[in-house]
């Protein structure tokens, strides 16, 4: 395995719609997808469209929010995770594991419909990093 390309920059947020409001004054966006909410990941997500990936806007959809954490710590938002692609989601596991790298859970259903995990901070330079079965429509 290597590394796939980057998908996607995580970046947390209190408010979407003050971050599009950001994004598209101060850096001149012009592509950004419809809010939707994630419920099973405790948040609601907007992605922005950039020339070679994309950053997707994370919200906390409720109190109990995996990123509410995150905010507390800082409190204005900012990187979050970085994503990269991978062709198979399991295979991609095993080898992290193999590795030695955490795997944060099971693989699920991601913002883009396609499986992805997370591996620990810790063991990734400090980064969290999110791993994504390559949207099927891209092969």
């Amino acid at each position: 395995m290597k590394l796939g390309r980057l998908n996607h920059v995580g970046v947390a947020t209190p408010s979407i719609a003050d971050s599009v409001a950001h994004y598209r004054a101060v850096m001149g966006a012009t592509v950004v997808r419809e809010a939707f909410d994630l419920p099973a990941q405790g948040v609601r997500v907007c992605f922005v469209d950039a020339p070679n990936c994309q950053i997707e806007l994370i919200e906390p959809l409720g109190a109990d929010s995996a990123i509410i954490g995150f905010l507390a710590k800082n409190p204005l938002g900012g990187q979050h995770h970085v994503c990269f692609e991978v062709p198979d989601i399991h295979e991609a596991k095993a080898w992290f594991e193999g590795k030695g790298v955490r795997v944060l859970g099971e693989p699920r259903i991601g913002a883009h419909g396609t499986p992805i995990f997370f591996l620990h901070p810790k063991d990734m330079g400090g980064v969290l990093t999110e791993i994504m079965e390559s949207p099927r429509q891209a092969h």
